[in-house]
């Protein structure tokens, strides 16, 4: 039987297109989808599903050996915002499951695993603009602490077991065609369903709060090339700054008023902002485009029409 991928978390913001990029690449049969419900149907019906969770190290070990599994993409997690309303289940989730793929590795039941941080591991003390690949991490959010941490867990079991683990840092994510999951970049999208659906919308975040940003295409390719990279040109086994987009609520608002002229928007920040001062504003992502060629496609005008365009 061919070896086949199994992704973790698959009805998620970015699992839900991941799924659908790696089935277009290595074909539907040979991409396992998985998720605790069934919330998606449309990713449900399009292939092999299975209902799995995260944290139940049993049901994965059997899921691989079923399938067949050699590739796991663990993108089960709970987000920033939502993190800091349920600290314990996030630590729970965000921990445990990552020691379960991994886990799995270095028992050799599965050869390769992708696991996504964030630019949540960096915090007040590190430096803002162009922030290094080797820099100060001390994040405030129990998402940031999860993340740095299972960074560090990636680096030791690669260099103490050989587990081919690989990572990027994400930024915040665009999409039009999944929901956000409860994080603080998530303004970003809200911003254009509201543009559309209401001509208006009143922002979580200030209006000159710059955050690193990406566009959904942007981010599954990233991931995908990463995971497609030769073995030995991999160097970082915590996880790749990654960057594309670097913009604030009021720069995208004015984008977004060229299509949708009549569009108002309205700031009053929350608990958010304090999350949001805490990361940096554009990422050094060097190691990355010299590691394994990345560079990003669309630009904050490309992405700001196709969100549009879809939306409406």
């Amino acid at each position: 039987m061919a070896s086949k991928i199994l992704i973790i978390g698959a009805c998620g913001q970015i699992g839900t297109e991941l799924t659908t990029k790696l089935r277009d690449t290595y074909g539907v049969e040979n991409v396992i989808a998985s998720d605790i419900n069934t919330r998606n149907l449309d990713l449900v019906n399009s292939g092999p599903f299975e209902i799995l969770d995260a944290k139940n190290f049993n049901a994965i070990h059997d899921c691989c050996k079923n399938y067949n599994i050699k590739t796991v993409y663990l993108m089960a997690a709970l987000l920033s915002a939502t993190g800091e309303k349920y600290p314990m289940e996030a630590w729970d989730l965000n921990m445990n499951s990552l020691f379960h793929v991994l886990n799995l590795a270095k028992d050799n039941i599965i050869d390769h695993i992708f696991w996504p941080s964030s630019i949540a591991v960096f915090g007040p003390t590190t430096p803002r603009i162009n922030t290094p690949q080797h820099t100060i991490c001390e994040p405030t959010t129990v998402y940031g602490i999860t993340k740095q941490v299972g960074e560090r867990w990636c680096e030791y079991y690669h260099q103490r077991y050989k587990v081919d683990v690989r990572s990027v840092r994400y930024p915040g994510i665009i999409s039009w065609k999944t929901q956000p999951g409860g994080g603080t970049t998530d303004y970003a999208v809200d911003i254009f369903h509201k543009a559309v659906e209401q001509g208006s919308y009143e922002c979580f975040l200030k209006k000159d709060t710059e955050l690193p940003m990406m566009y959904m295409d942007d981010a599954v390719d990233a991931t995908l090339q990463l995971m497609q990279a030769p073995k030995e040109n991999i160097t970082i086994r915590s996880s790749y700054n990654l960057a594309a987009l670097s913009f604030t609520p009021e720069i995208l608002a004015a984008m977004i008023t060229k299509e949708i002229p009549e569009f108002k928007v309205t700031y009053k920040p929350d608990f958010r902002q304090d999350i949001a001062d805490s990361w940096p504003s554009s990422i050094d992502d060097t190691l990355a485009t010299r590691d394994w060629n990345w560079k990003p496609n669309y630009n904050l005008e490309q992405m700001t029409n196709i969100m549009l365009k879809n939306l409406k």
